[in-house]
């Protein structure tokens, strides 16, 4: 029964959907991001630098900010003749836009663009704005980079995720309802987990019966070592797709574990959507380059010998507010393989997390999450824990306690985790209650608040 909804739902219902009743061209994207996927590296490559060309052209002719901008470093449009001249621009950050929000405008797409506002995880929200085309094309890139994982539109899908708190009874929840039910999904609030509610979170799993699963990476780890502790079973999906945080895999092995399917990584930003996700082979994470221009740029080694670098995007349809060389605050990991399911799409080794989650050495070393949580792998007798870093020398580490926490468990920490950040740093330990989530349902495994 679920596979004749989904196809109905394909070839039927969201056709209607979004060409007729929303007129959008969503569908026609996602057709030539599927035949755009195969091409060769070379070719994907020329592809993306057509795009950014005219691109670059438009914002010359029409956008204020780039034009003074350009002007200041005594260049033009022309000037900027391969993707070399052009990783050679300056990066754009949020405290710019924000500083220059209407001269980002262009001329033309004046009073004709759609908002969003990014939730502002340093305190500081941005707002930024898009064209109807590239709304459309973010869906279609995100239809083809869940599909890779077996996330097709119309499956039986349970999203454990960041849902607004209203009345249910309002006329815009019940729209929502109608329209996630429309789609085949069940919305579960990553909001208001907690210990105390994790069986009724059981439970909906059971009822809906997913196909796949699609959640934060927090709350989603949270609930696979409720899972294992408990030694609770759940309807087993046949994978889950984990997003809007860094999820490294020893957090991986524990989801797969305690729901018994593959994990699939992808990665987005409210900015641009989806950025990068895992194929079927799971070799990396493919970045959406016939759609973005992905970057790393500001690249420094980490202590594990790798070059890191922040994330640096170009929507390349954004005609209304182009942000060239936009600088999200995350950081990753290139790879220089290529992946053996034949995509031409070039891949990120792994996602480091925000930058404001990568703690420093006084060497001089970056230190994403990651290896804090490959420090935690073998401590016994502790629930949750976070580390943050308010001084170069020293790492504040919170703990919830579990049975047979003791003098000898903080020893531990103190060995593991000097493991990686070395002898100069001091390392204390505050046992807590518990710890809460970002007022995004986001849980940040290390926090950096160093300037």
């Amino acid at each position: 029964m679920s596979g004749l909804y989904e196809n109905a739902f394909r070839h039927v219902l969201f056709p209607l959907y979004e060409s007729v009743l929303c007129r959008r061209k969503t569908l026609a994207h996602l057709r030539e991001y599927e035949a755009s996927q195969w091409l060769d590296p070379e070719q994907i490559a020329a592809l993306q630098w057509n795009k950014l060309k005219a691109l670059i052209e438009h914002c010359w002719r029409e956008v204020p900010y780039y034009q003074r901008r350009w002007k200041e470093l005594g260049i033009t449009a022309d000037d900027i003749r391969s993707p070399e001249d052009y990783a050679r621009l300056p990066t754009l950050t949020k405290p710019e836009i924000r500083a220059h929000f209407d001269e980002l405008h262009a001329d033309s797409w004046r009073g004709k663009m759609l908002y969003k506002t990014t939730g502002g995880s340093t305190g500081e929200p941005m707002r930024f704005g898009y064209t109807r085309e590239s709304y459309e094309r973010r869906l279609a890139a995100m239809w083809r980079g869940y599909g890779w994982a077996g996330a097709r539109m119309g499956r039986r899908t349970l999203y454990l995720w960041g849902v607004a708190l209203e009345s249910p009874l309002r006329p815009h929840a019940i729209k929502d309802r109608l329209y996630h039910a429309a789609f085949n999904r069940c919305m579960l609030n990553a909001f208001l987990m907690s210990e105390a509610r994790m069986p009724q979170y059981a439970d909906e799993i059971n009822r809906f019966r997913p196909q796949v699963i699609v959640a934060y990476a927090g709350p989603l780890l949270r609930m696979a070592e409720w899972l294992l502790a408990s030694g609770r079973r759940v309807h087993q999906p046949e994978a889950i797709l984990s997003a809007a945080e860094a999820l490294h895999d020893a957090q991986r092995e524990v989801i797969e574990r305690a729901f018994g399917c593959p994990v699939f990584n992808t990665y987005g930003c409210r900015e641009v959507m989806l950025i990068a996700s895992e194929c079927e082979r799971r070799e990396g994470l493919h970045a959406t380059a016939d759609h973005l221009a992905v970057e790393l740029t500001h690249c420094r080694e980490s202590a594990g010998g790798k070059s890191i670098g922040e994330v640096t995007l170009t929507d390349l349809h954004n005609y209304g507010m182009p942000l060239l060389r936009y600088v999200n605050g995350d950081l990753a990991t290139a790879s220089d393989r290529n992946c053996a399911c034949g995509r031409g799409l070039p891949l990120l080794e792994r996602i480091d997390g925000r930058k404001l989650d990568t703690l420093r050495t006084p060497a001089g070393h970056l230190l994403p999450g990651e290896y804090i949580v490959y420090a935690f792998l073998h401590v016994p007798s502790v629930k949750r824990y976070q580390v943050v870093q308010r001084e170069l020398a020293a790492l504040d580490v919170s703990v919830v306690p579990d049975v047979g926490f003791s003098a000898e468990t903080q020893a531990l920490i103190r060995s593991e985790l000097a493991k990686v950040v070395g002898d100069s740093v001091e390392i204390r330990i505050h046992p807590v209650d518990d710890i809460a989530a970002s007022a995004s349902g986001k849980f940040r495994v290390a926090i950096c608040e160093l300037d």
